[in-house]
């Protein structure tokens, strides 16, 4: 698939309006231009307006959606570490839909924890994280994001995502990978 693709919805599909986040239903036959394809998820432009469509909908752009990374081995538990490892790479799989460069190398992921359930039989991951501008509507959108591709990782029962305000993101805390993407070097 290549970007400023032109495909036909073949199904009726779910999608998030950009940049306000509201769920809207694109209709089976729609003309959609995809401007991006990154991390599963998809950011399409219909009649002038921008939308972004989940990995778990790419049958609807008629794209295979991306096969979930092969975890380790299923007899090992992990270790906290490990697992934050993981967490990490899962996050660097996240992107603004306007932006093509992941959330982890933006420099919106604040903190990241993993911490031992009660029962000790899994664990818990902790984020903190902001967005470029407090008033984006795809705030809540990112962050289920982040939630859910966190929790398909095997150790990991239960993630909070909290979005949060201080300290105020900048492009500053942009990395030097997602600056090189961004010709900002």
């Amino acid at each position: 698939m290549t970007t400023n693709e032109k495909v036909t919805l073949a199904r009726d599909v779910e999608a998030s309006v950009v940049p306000i986040g509201t769920k809207v239903t694109l209709q089976k036959g729609e003309e959609v231009f995809i401007t991006q394809s990154l991390g599963g998820s998809y950011t399409v432009i219909v009649r002038g307006n921008m939308f972004r469509i989940e990995s778990k909908d790419a049958d609807a752009l008629g794209v295979e959606a991306a096969a979930k990374p092969a975890s380790r081995d299923p007899g090992h538990p992990a270790t906290p570490e490990e697992l934050e490892k993981e967490i990490w790479a899962a996050m660097r799989t996240c992107y603004d839909p306007e932006i093509p460069v992941n959330i982890v190398d933006l420099g919106l992921i604040y903190d990241c924890k993993v911490s031992p359930l009660a029962d000790r039989s899994s664990n818990q991951a902790d984020i903190k994280m902001t967005l470029t501008a407090p008033g984006c509507g795809m705030g809540p959108v990112l962050a289920q994001d982040v939630q859910n591709k966190i929790l398909s990782i095997e150790g990991i029962d239960e993630a909070n995502v909290e979005l949060v305000w201080d300290p105020p993101w900048n492009p500053q805390m942009i990395s030097p990978e997602g600056k090189e993407r961004l010709g900002l070097d």
